[in-house]
């Protein structure tokens, strides 16, 4: 596999910590993401960083509208899209507001459409859990198909479409992302209360008003589509692949597990798992990537009949049981 890509992903995470505190894996992890076209979650308390983490990935790109946009044409269904745009949710926001509207043009009565902020190639949901539920269904096609669909008519969103979602797990007036929802999103992450080194070192840093001057892309929205044409190069071996299977099936006879992990699970944790691998320069997927990524890419998919049980303890149950060989058969 190219060695340069590995070195571009090491530039990337490096400029980003240059401004942001964050564990190098888990700034990985959400880079893989996004090359493989998922969509993120980043689930913690208020104020530890979620929103200044994605601000920065998407600053670290240069996103050049000629690499990605084909012509705007609203009657083709093709809207222009920006390279980056913010929804910050409040309770009163509704779904027109994010995917756009059809309104006349003065007196011509010429119909036109208005897009939304989801026309960007990386859009930045802060606080989903601010939507009501009618507004959090907005997302469910746009992330499922990558089309918009208005009074009947689609509109696709191009290639690189990728959503950060940030949710606050205190608070008032917030509204639980349904368990479907939250199976559209690739890795479900918390970045945690900084160290009190780290804590230091964002005082520092953010304490000052010109914290983000000079911040400076590092690679291209090109380079992201190439990656993204590269992870299905990446090697998954059939053991490899019967581990996988193994591990979502036993979600569904868990005895702690009341909804089990679906399909879904399987494919985009095998997706996340060849452009993790990717990232770090290798052309195939071991057992251990998926032993690494497994908790992270499908906590969020699964409830537990218990509440006071957290869903990673029985998947860390379910990892230390199923075995890494699969069973051959008698000959």
């Amino acid at each position: 596999m190219d060695s340069q890509i590995k070195q571009s992903i090491d530039l990337l995470i490096n400029n980003i910590k240059r401004l942001i505190s964050v564990d190098t894996k888990k700034l990985e992890y959400i880079i893989a993401a996004q090359i493989a076209g998922g969509h993120v979650i980043l689930a913690d308390s208020h104020g530890v960083g979620k929103t200044s983490l994605a601000r920065a990935l998407a600053q670290s790109i240069n996103w050049r509208p000629e690499d990605m946009n084909v012509a705007g044409d609203a009657n083709n269904g093709n809207v222009k899209m920006e390279g980056f745009s913010r929804i910050q949710c409040t309770v009163d926001l509704l779904p027109q507001d994010i995917l756009g509207y059809n309104r006349f043009l003065g007196n011509s009565g010429e119909l036109i459409f208005n897009k939304g902020p989801i026309f960007a190639h990386f859009v930045l949901c802060d606080e989903i859990n601010l939507l009501t539920p009618k507004t959090q269904g907005s997302f469910f096609q746009v992330m499922e198909e990558q089309s918009v669909t208005i009074e009947g008519k689609s509109f696709k969103l191009h290639d690189p479409f990728f959503i950060i979602a940030t949710m606050n797990l205190k608070g008032v007036h917030l509204f639980p992302l349904p368990v479907p929802q939250l199976d559209r999103f690739m890795i479900r992450l918390s970045i945690g209360y900084p160290s009190e080194k780290d804590e230091k070192e964002i005082i520092n840093k953010h304490g000052r008003i010109d914290a983000w001057d000079n911040f400076q892309s590092v690679i291209s929205s090109a380079d992201l589509i190439r990656w993204r044409k590269m992870v299905d190069e990446v090697q998954m071996h059939d053991d490899v692949t019967s581990y996988l299977v193994n591990c979502v099936r036993q979600t569904r006879v868990h005895p702690d597990i009341e909804t089990p992990a679906s399909p879904r699970a399987g494919v985009r944790i095998s997706r996340l798992a060849r452009s993790l691998a990717l990232c770090r320069g290798m052309d195939y997927v071991g057992v251990d990537i998926i032993k690494e990524i497994f908790i992270h890419a499908m906590a969020h998919r699964i409830i537990t009949r218990d509440p006071s049980i957290p869903p990673e303890a029985p998947l860390e149950s379910i990892l230390k049981s199923v075995p890494v060989e699969p069973k051959r058969e008698k000959s």
